[in-house]
């Protein structure tokens, strides 16, 4: 095997050793030999792939907002095949996918917010907004905002119903809390979408009656 290749394959390694430890232990917890033990190399062989530990931490990091924006993303074909806003039930299925997919990812999001106080995400969540007019933009012919009512930005709609999905998963799967609603998953996400799509106030009464 080429150099090249087995460097290639022992930063995968490392790459794969360090999510699981990071995601179960923190990063305060997990430590260089410790990656280097689980991904079966030297220590010197973590240190010549990454120059410490943060900068293998934030590589991560990085890896996971690649995933999200991939097209092949469970949430990201959902949205592209117009989820959003027709069937919304659809679009909470992919997040759950989603979640389940890239669990071990999305708890580094958590465990960057505690240890070092959102220092490495803050950039990616400032651009969201961004992100999300850019791909209901990108794919316009198929998502049907004409279903919006007038006056909801759809940016602000797409991210509010994208919020609620992702965190509710990240609860029930990333934290191990199942029903935290009260009642199972598929009770909740229908009340969700009814809410979402209809609201939760009582329609007002037309102007001048008793």
């Amino acid at each position: 095997m080429a150099q090249e290749q087995r460097s290639e394959r022992s930063r995968g390694q490392i790459l794969e050793a360090a999510l699981g430890l990071f995601s179960r232990q923190g990063y305060r917890g997990t430590s260089m030999r410790d990656i280097a033990l689980a991904a079966k190399v030297s220590t010197g062989n973590v240190y010549h792939q990454f120059p410490d530990k943060e900068s293998l931490f934030r590589r991560l990091l990085e890896r996971y907002f690649e995933l999200l924006a991939d097209p092949d993303h469970p949430f990201n074909r959902a949205l592209a095949s117009g989820a959003f806003p027709a069937d919304l039930e659809a679009l909470a299925r992919a997040a759950r996918d989603g979640v389940e997919r890239y669990r071990a990812y999305v708890a580094l999001i958590y465990v960057d917010v505690v240890e070092f106080e959102g220092k490495h995400i803050r950039r990616y969540y400032m651009e969201m907004a961004d992100r999300f007019t850019r791909f209901l933009e990108s794919h316009r012919d198929r998502i049907r905002l004409d279903l919006l009512r007038p006056g909801v930005a759809p940016t602000t709609a797409v991210m509010l119903a994208t919020r609620f999905f992702l965190h509710y998963f990240a609860v029930e799967l990333v934290f191990g809390v199942p029903n935290h609603f009260g009642k199972d998953t598929d009770a909740v996400l229908r009340e969700a979408v009814d809410i979402l799509q209809n609201g939760m106030m009582r329609a007002a009464p037309p102007s001048g009656r008793a």
